[in-house]
């Protein structure tokens, strides 16, 4: 099974990294990676799979 999300991260208090940290506790790993998005938003497109 795969699932994306997009990681964002504008600052310390703006961002969605704890999403990521939780998958990954729950059994998820990365696939792979890929920058999207501009400055001030850092946005990473993000491919996790489970088996």
């Amino acid at each position: 099974m795969q699932k994306a999300i997009t990681v964002k991260y504008q600052s310390d208090k703006n961002n969605n990294v704890d999403e990521l940290n939780q998958l990954l506790q729950e059994g998820w790993k990365v696939v792979s990676q890929s920058p999207v998005g501009l400055v001030p938003s850092i946005s990473s497109l993000v491919i996790l799979e489970k088996n």
